[in-house]
């Protein structure tokens, strides 16, 4: 269900299983420097981005929310969206209250798990931390279903209004679905017309999870955006081949988080929550599908179980 909100006239938003709404059009901020952060995300919200996307492990949580409020956009207007890492999964209350006090927020409107994979809260380096040999430290005591029970937990302290996860798969979400209470509101995945997770989303919406994509443009050097169908497209319609993307994410039923520094990109990212895609152009951009996936770090255990 995607509808307009009094809160963001700008973009769409999707109904969750919150009740609650998220924007269509998201701000992403993975990879981005903090000076970069802090403009970038102050840029997006001042041309009409009302959903932020940052995590613990970006290191820019405190630019992030400098520049909210450094914006003039009332804090109650956006939606924010920051995620637990690793090397808390038996910290969750720590992890979140850091986020907090680095976001200089008092709730967070939609917290994740950002993978399903436990990292010793110990090793070193402490964000990253690895054996001897160079593979992850991982926790292999702690599984990320008693993770989650934690982040239902949360739910009661009025610091997050929606629990979610980042990177699971089928697999991983039967497991939460019959060990757990709470189904997720959001699952945020790697998305794009290169990999486009429909056996994925056909599970998530039977379930009434929503689907937000990251990389939504593919990776920075992905030639997605160079495809002639893309371009075509966006010739018809008078656009950027990213608005093309975008739309056609936004009419397959799911939110977009991309993300870039540059201020025209910033703005003409916004092109696609106006430009309406035919079936024809649909079905070509469908037909991009490969299978690619940029975003699969060595974790040492099975994240992605059809792969």
């Amino acid at each position: 269900m995607i509808q307009k909100t009094a809160s963001n006239t700008t973009n769409g938003a999707f109904e969750l299983n919150t009740g609650g709404h998220i924007p269509a059009i998201g701000f992403g901020t993975w990879k981005s420097k903090p000076e970069d952060a802090y403009i970038s995300v102050k840029t997006a919200l001042q041309v009409g981005y009302r959903h932020i996307d940052t995590a613990f492990n970006y290191g820019n949580e405190a630019e992030v929310g400098k520049a909210i409020k450094d914006s003039g956009v009332p804090r109650d207007e956006i939606f924010l969206t920051t995620k637990l890492w690793s090397t808390y999964h038996t910290r969750v209350a720590e992890n979140l209250e850091l986020s907090l006090q680095r976001l200089g927020v008092d709730y967070i409107d939609l917290y994740l798990v950002h993978w399903p994979v436990a990292m010793n809260p110990h090793g070193t380096p402490p964000m990253f931390p690895l054996l001897p040999d160079g593979t992850r430290d991982l926790q292999h005591d702690r599984h990320f279903a008693a993770t989650w029970r934690d982040l239902e937990a949360l739910q009661s302290t009025g610091k997050v209004r929606a629990i979610g996860v980042a990177n699971f798969d089928v697999h991983n979400l039967e497991v939460l679905r019959k060990e757990c209470t709470v189904t997720p509101a959001v699952n945020q995945v790697e998305l794009h017309p290169y990999l486009q997770q429909r056996k994925l989303k056909k599970y998530c919406k039977e379930r009434g999870i929503h689907v937000t994509a990251y990389s939504p443009l593919g990776s920075t050097d992905s030639p997605l955006k160079t495809e002639g169908v893309v371009k075509d497209i966006a010739a018809e319609h008078s656009c950027d081949p990213c608005a093309v993307l975008l739309a056609w994410a936004l009419q397959s039923g799911h939110s977009v988080i991309p993300k870039s520094i540059t201020p025209s990109r910033i703005k003409s990212n916004l092109q696609a929550d106006s430009l309406t895609l035919s079936e024809e152009d649909t079905r070509k951009i469908d037909q991009l599908e490969k299978g690619q996936r940029y975003c699969n770090p060595p974790w040492g255990v099975t994240v992605f179980h059809d792969e």
